[in-house]
């Protein structure tokens, strides 16, 4: 699967909240790092964001490819995420995630990386909290 239909495939099932489709482009024990829900396997991540969702509208906005400075292929995605929270809040934020990827093609670790100071508070008045990283997780 090529970077673009990979992104393709993942941003699909994203905005569709389809755990199946999305988990199936995972390696088995993938991890996510998102700075809201914290670093967790993929099988859990998905699941808990999909439940946390009212609806999401995508749009992509660059794909690139490269390698890790350990060699291992890397997929960074800049998209926009019009994210509504169950209530039907808005939580909008652009996005980059950065996909390392394993053997076989599929996602081994995504990182999530966006600015949170918009999103944060809302998120945790529906939420009633999020992840923050202690000192040594930085």
């Amino acid at each position: 699967m090529s970077a673009a239909e990979l992104v393709s495939a993942y941003l699909a099932g994203l905005e569709r909240a389809d755990t199946e489709a999305v988990l199936k482009l995972f390696a088995p024990g993938a991890v996510v790092h998102s700075p809201l829900y914290g670093p967790k396997p993929a099988t859990e991540f998905y699941p808990e964001l999909f439940a946390g969702t009212g609806s999401s509208r995508l749009t992509l906005r660059s794909v690139t490819e490269g390698r890790t400075r350990q060699g291992t292929a890397l997929i960074s995605f800049w998209f926009h995420f019009d994210w509504r929270l169950p209530s039907g809040a808005a939580a909008p934020f652009d996005v980059v995630d950065l996909a390392e990827l394993a053997e076989d093609g599929r996602i081994a670790t995504l990182r999530i990386v966006y600015d949170t100071v918009d999103v944060r508070p809302t998120f945790e008045r529906e939420t009633g909290a999020s992840w923050r990283p202690t000192a040594d997780q930085n």
